[in-house]
């Protein structure tokens, strides 16, 4: 009876043992990135900093998957881009009371002098927001320093903002009533007190469940303050909006005014599915080739990987089988590497690991010949153009747009968008007059429709650079300067990319043709406009104002705003040129225009002689302006003219070209021939040498063979960069720099980057890539072929994400300019550099 006795108490011992060791893996902690975990949950409180665009405050990552975010006090139920954000305090972790808290504040008096300025309410209130856990839910508390002004009562209220693109046609319960999450914003709407539109709830209550037919999905929230949640669809007032779960902040309360409870469903013994991420392209027969393989930190099951080659029968071939060497751990998974460089067989592949399998890639000699950068130039680029009208055979991307462009910019303005005209216009132009010679030419940037004068320069300079080093003739496009027309696939017998250089020039060239200057940039002025989704054919009327207008206090009152919104005939809504004193953009201008020089040369020589005057004229009135901002326009103009006064200021830069061999050691490099001086040479080999040390640490520190340190915005456009440095500095010290980190920077744009999303950036380009994008057609939930998305965000501190979903600009968003160009130029350059 004894022996049974304590063979009972070992048993009953070794249970409970067992369960304790499961109840800490299966209830939240604050973990060492200082934000609550349990496997398989995630519960972040102010590690990111950017609730305009669904990152900041409280938020949720469940089952892999962020499902929540922006959990904070808002003055308004669904906020917008430009509504106020409180003032975010350091985040205190009390790990014996497992609490994480951190002090806010509104108004935040730092966002009021920021880069777009905010007019806050008369408000002035602190509160406390934390997060504690509460065995497998957590809860969301908000204690206020002092009880609401009573004119704020209705107003404050505890907000958390649910991704929409994984719940359309999903159900939810509030209480006892019950529905789908719809796939467009329904009303009916109302009124409030301060006349704003508002959207009805979609349900009122004590308790959400969030698709409860899911259990990857489940998330119960409930309100333990006797006011009601309610479920809101923020799309209703912005498209970029999400669904919104709200509690009003009741009158009088201070501590506990905001109390939730917060359940998520979780998968149990939640393991994060291998991704393998490989090129969604493919790769050339003799590149490095090196899968990497993304598992949980809890996946221990090393399994083997295998290489198939697709029959042209039907059906696989396995090719290789290896098991993946162990990289190491990068944010928060561990990283194998597969390489099967040693399979240079052409045809079709896919990669299997464990239930992954990739997308079909080619191995292939002429794999860069064809659907690669050619979406860029025949789609993205003409797209953009502004001062034309896009045909592409029955569609029409949009009309002939901005040919009432511009008026002279008001002075003292701050725009909403970012920018400054100072007291003076520095033109002979006043405030409100209309500037002429700058309604041609030019790309819209990104999906804000505006010109940036770096935005045209880098797009002309790239394409130059590109046309010049690698003679690109290619034409699938009808570009008709006088008709103000373009023809997607249908040629015309003019290389594209030269007509391509001649639009960006002839919008630089004919502003500063008209002011003397370059223009900073032309925008329009009001919001209502600004935030237009459609054709910017509907930005204005297309008709010069010919009335005074140096009277600006029309877009004081909303009805003139949404007149000018509206495009009517005869109304202000022509775009704004600003202008500014920056020396070092007039210098990198003037350096595009140098090179545009050379590109033009043949094809329109008037203009490339203007491009010319222009940039020498930039130099000749540079006296005062610092030195080193001179470097890049004096490497251009040497390579353009060949002239001794070029070389001898380049030579008198030595030290700083040695000091900042990071910034210029890629660009003196070409030129080096020239200037034929040893004892500059040296000391440009000696620095780039120890340069290559530097590139070399910091490719080590991730498993992705680039310098890449994830931040809130995705480091595409800056690898696509790093990557087109690495070119000239491979072909100006071969001896010096591998091609390796410029094959792999093109790898991590085509798909070899962190994340469950191993989508190409480039749209359109590879088995799977980006197809909806923060472009000109995200409206539709669509893409434009060849536009390069800013790529993989850090949700902050460990998490890359990158969403299906179009209104997430630091993570899909297309640009001119690096974003373009260079990308072009990489892909090209590593067909040369692989095929020479």
């Amino acid at each position: 009876m004894k022996h049974i006795l304590v063979c009972l108490l070992v048993c009953v011992s070794l249970s409970l043992s067992g369960q304790s060791k499961d109840s800490d893996e299966e209830q939240f902690k604050i973990n060492s990135e200082e934000y609550l975990e349990m496997r398989g949950v995630n519960v972040m409180l102010a590690h990111d900093f950017y609730p305009e665009s669904h990152q900041g405050g409280v938020g949720i990552i469940q089952n892999g998957i962020r499902v929540a975010t922006n959990g904070d006090l808002r003055l308004e139920p669904t906020p917008g881009q430009w509504q106020p954000v409180p003032k975010v305090g350091k985040r205190i972790i009390d790990l014996d009371n497992q609490v994480i808290s951190v002090k806010m504040q509104y108004p935040d008096t730092a966002k009021k002098t920021g880069f777009n300025p905010i007019v806050y309410p008369d408000l002035d209130f602190k509160y406390t927001l934390k997060v504690v856990p509460f065995g497998k839910s957590f809860k969301i508390i908000v204690d206020l320093d002092k009880p609401l002004p009573e004119v704020w009562v209705g107003k404050v209220g505890m907000n958390i903002e649910l991704f929409p693109g994984d719940l359309f046609g999903k159900s939810y319960y509030m209480d006892d009533s019950f529905g789908i999450f719809n796939r467009q914003a329904n009303g009916p709407g109302y009124y409030d007190a301060q006349e704003q539109y508002q959207i009805k709830p979609m349900a009122t209550g004590n308790e959400l469940v969030i698709v409860p037919e899911n259990k990857h999905q489940t998330l119960r929230i409930r309100n333990l303050q006797s006011n009601n949640l309610e479920l809101l669809d923020g799309r209703a007032k912005h498209n970029n909006g999400w669904f919104v779960v709200r509690s009003l902040v009741p009158e009088g309360a201070t501590k506990n005014a905001i109390e939730w409870l917060i359940t998520p469903s979780v998968v149990e013994h939640f393991t994060y599915q291998p991704v393998v991420q490989v090129s969604q392209v493919g790769y050339h027969a003799t590149q490095e080739k090196i899968a990497v393989i993304e598992t949980d930190k809890n996946d221990l099951d090393l399994d083997d990987i295998k290489l198939y080659k697709i029959n042209n029968t039907g059906g696989l071939t396995e090719i290789l089988s290896a098991t993946p060497e162990h990289w190491g751990t990068f944010l928060r998974y561990n990283y194998y590497h597969f390489d099967f460089t040693e399979i240079s067989d052409p045809g079709m592949y896919q990669i299997k690991y464990k239930n992954f399998t990739s997308n079909p890639f080619q191995i292939n000699n002429a794999i860069f010949k064809r659907d690669v950068w050619q979406p860029t130039l025949e789609y993205f680029l003409p797209v953009q153009m502004c001062h034309m009208r896009i045909n592409d055979r029955y569609k029409v991307w949009h009309g002939l747009c901005h040919m009432d462009d511009a008026l002279m910019a008001p002075i003292n303005t701050n725009h909403f968008d970012g920018y400054l005209q100072g007291p003076s216009t520095l033109t002979k132009y006043k405030s409100g007059e209309h500037v002429p010679g700058i309604n041609i030419g030019g790309w819209h940037d990104a999906g804000d429709y505006d010109l940036r004068i770096e935005s045209q320069a880098s797009t002309i300079q790239g394409l130059s650079h590109i046309y010049e080093l690698f003679d690109v003739n290619y034409d699938n496009t009808s570009i008709d300067q006088d008709s103000r027309v373009v023809e997607i696939h249908k040629p015309d017998g003019k290389p594209d990319i030269l007509q391509q250089i001649e639009h960006g020039a002839l919008s630089i060239v004919g502003g500063y043709k008209s002011m003397n200057r370059f223009y900073r940039g032309i925008i329009v002025p009001t919001k209502r406009q600004y935030v237009l989704l459609g054709d910017p054919v509907n930005h204005s009327d297309n008709r010069i104002l010919s009335k005074n207008t140096t009277d600006l206090s029309y877009l004081s009152t909303s009805t003139a705003a949404d007149s000018i919104a509206n495009g009517l005939l005869g109304a202000p809504d022509d775009r704004w040129v600003f202008t500014e004193n920056n020396p070092r953009r007039a210098m990198n201008t003037a350096a595009a225009l140098a090179a545009s020089t050379r590109a033009l040369k043949t094809y329109n020589s008037m203009l490339s002689q203007e491009c010319l005057f222009i940039a020498e004229q930039v130099w000749e009135t540079s006296q005062n302006i610092e030195d080193a901002l001179k470097i890049n326009l004096a490497i251009e103009l040497l390579q353009t003219t060949k002239t001794e006064k070029y070389k001898t200021f380049l030579i008198t830069q030595i030290n700083v070209i040695v000091s900042q061999i990071n910034n210029y050691g890629w660009k003196i490099g070409p030129v080096l021939p020239l200037i034929k001086n040893d004892s500059f040479v040296a000391k440009i080999r000696s620095a780039v040498k120890t340069y290559l040390v530097e590139i070399e640490k910091l490719e080590k520190e991730t498993p992705y063979g680039v310098p890449y340190k994830p931040n809130i915005w995705g480091a595409g456009w800056g690898i696509q960069n790093f990557g087109v440095q690495q070119y000239f500095l491979h072909t100006s010290y071969p001896d010096v720099f591998p091609n390796t980190y410029m094959l792999n920077a093109m790898n991590f744009i085509l798909g070899v980057h962190p994340g469950v999303n191993t989508s190409s950036f480039a749209s359109g380009v590879g088995s799977k890539s980006l197809t909806q994008a923060y472009g000109v057609t995200r409206g539709e939930n669509s893409f434009v072929p060849g536009g390069i998305g800013s790529g993989t965000a850090l949700i902050r501190p460990d998490f890359p994400e990158l969403l299906e979903w179009p209104y997430l600009w630091q993570q899909t968003e297309y640009v001119l300019g690096g974003g373009t160009t260079d990308y072009m130029f990489l892909v090209i350059a590593s067909d040369h550099i692989l095929n020479k």
